[in-house]
């Protein structure tokens, strides 16, 4: 198997490309390294490949905030320039003056 290039890097903001939410990158996998529960409750018509990058979100959706484990195919750019609102966010991240996100190089207290 030849290693796959992530499409997705940490700090760029994504869409689910079928779910109605949207978070920020925090870590990559270049493959599924979750467990085989968690890939198996998802329904077999919708479970994604284990043999591509998988991302780890500060993710929201209309009501609420949380951590999504995510495949590339599901994903998409989010190209809306809004701020992600997870509380996690401000610890790892600063927005830059374009609207990006950069990995944070001090400390929050």
């Amino acid at each position: 198997m030849k290693p796959t290039i992530a499409k997705f890097c940490i700090g760029q903001v994504v869409k689910h490309r079928k779910y109605p939410f949207r978070g920020i990158i925090y870590d990559v996998d270049p493959v599924f390294s979750n467990t085989d529960e968690w890939w198996l409750s998802i329904p077999a018509d919708v479970r994604p490949r284990k043999d591509q990058p998988f991302y780890h979100l500060f993710a929201e959706n209309a009501e609420t905030e949380y951590v999504a484990y995510v495949s590339e195919q599901n994903l998409l750019p989010d190209t809306s320039g809004d701020p992600v609102r997870h509380p996690q966010v401000d610890k790892m991240f600063v927005r830059a003056d374009d609207g990006g996100y950069q990995i944070r190089t001090t400390r929050l207290n």
